[in-house]
């Protein structure tokens, strides 16, 4: 689950992580009050939604009076943001940020997440922030430390001291940095996050160490543990499809592709896209409906796939164990019968019940490609987009 910038500062907050003084507004005279209220000479209103680049695509800037502050908030609140990581529709801004600008003598970056492959929390630093950090690993790796963190023992003050020296701090900014580590790692682990991004970690000019930026993300199977978390959640931000997919108990993910994809299981499904994508096709969405989904999942599952203007062909593939071959036929029959289903419809069945399935789509009167394999139904599916 992701949260906003201004509620992940509020976090961090609480666990002694130095942040801007800031507010949100949902409205430009409470953005207008908010400045007032902060008493400063320079101010900075920044777009809240989840997403990077605001700065780039006009989300993030400066003031220096009230009234200036409320132009802005106005002209930011309603507007459509395009950033790279919201594609070309964009997304509505609904609340800025209003905070204290900084006085800003470096921009560095710190990020924490999960090392699957080591078991471990690793911590990375750089000197380089405000900059996209895959880019720097990409071209730069050496200007990127890690430390990983051995969970039975937690985090050391030696490793904070470390990054910080990396970093390049100095005096008392190396104790300050300390403390926003430690802080930043307690929140981390206490709360289960899966990422906790400072982008830019700055320092300021009378040494201080701020979170600029901060982007943060929960694990959603710990949330049963967090409610107070879980109160973060905006569901505005998240696509609508996918909103409904969880209340169906269905993983469903739009991708920008063409051909839907209806698969039980989530390796299935992530080799389904691999073997679309291998024969020249794009998937519309990730879908998987679950071992044990029922009639009313699958029938839910295909409107989904349906509601998607983008999709021009579905591929169904099927590998039947808990969940049965003849329940999947069932659903699709279902939703034809409910919403129609007016594209190419490519089918691969296997597994428990398989003859019943395919007796039953052969028997339902609904145009139907088969494939003996995955290989052959993914080739099938590609070239039914391909030939209109």
């Amino acid at each position: 689950m992701n949260i906003h910038e201004y509620q992940a500062k509020e976090l961090l907050s609480q666990y002694g992580v130095a942040t801007p003084t800031g507010k949100v507004a949902f409205r430009e005279d409470e953005a207008h009050q908010i400045a007032k209220d902060l008493n400063v000479e320079r101010f900075v209103v920044k777009a809240q939604i989840h997403a990077g680049g605001r700065g780039k695509g006009g989300g993030v800037k400066l003031a220096t009076t009230l009234d200036e502050v409320k132009r802005i908030a106005s002209e930011i609140l309603g507007m459509i943001l395009v950033t790279h990581q919201t594609g070309p529709e964009g997304k509505l801004v609904q609340k800025v940020l209003v905070e204290e600008a900084s006085e800003i003598e470096k921009e560095l970056y710190l990020g924490m997440v999960i090392d699957r492959s080591r078991e471990q929390i690793v911590i990375m630093a750089s000197r380089e922030g405000g900059m996209e950090i895959e880019e720097v690993a990409k071209k730069h790796p050496a200007k990127i430390t890690r430390e990983y963190v051995n969970p039975t023992i937690g985090l050391l003050p030696y490793q904070c001291r470390k990054i910080a020296y990396f970093l390049g701090l100095e005096g008392k900014s190396v104790n300050k940095a300390v403390k926003f580590i430690s802080g930043l790692y307690q929140l981390f682990t206490e709360k289960d996050c899966s990422l906790a991004e400072i982008n830019p970690l700055i320092l300021t000019k009378s040494g201080d160490v701020f979170a600029l930026d901060a982007k943060m993300n929960f694990d959603d199977n710990a949330l049963f543990r967090h409610t107070d978390i879980e109160k973060l959640h905006d569901p505005s931000e998240e696509d609508p499809t996918e909103l409904e997919a969880k209340k169906w108990g269905i993983s469903y993910v739009k991708l920008d592709g063409n051909i839907g994809c209806l698969v039980n299981g989530a390796g299935l499904a992530m080799s389904t896209m691999d073997i679309i994508k291998h024969h020249g096709g794009e998937p519309a969405n990730f879908l998987d409906v679950g071992g044990g989904a029922n009639t009313e999942q699958v029938t839910q599952a295909f409107k989904m796939i349906l509601s998607d203007p983008n999709v021009k062909a579905i591929f169904v593939n099927i590998f039947g164990g808990i969940m049965k071959c003849d329940t999947i036929a069932e659903g699709i029959i279902t939703a034809a019968k409910e919403v129609g289903i007016n594209v190419p419809l490519v089918v691969r069945l296997e597994g428990t019940n398989v003859e019943l399935g395919r007796k039953m789509l052969s028997q339902s009167g609904l145009n139907i490609i088969t494939g003996a394999d995955m290989r052959e139904a993914a080739k099938k599916v590609v070239e039914s987009t391909q030939a209109g």
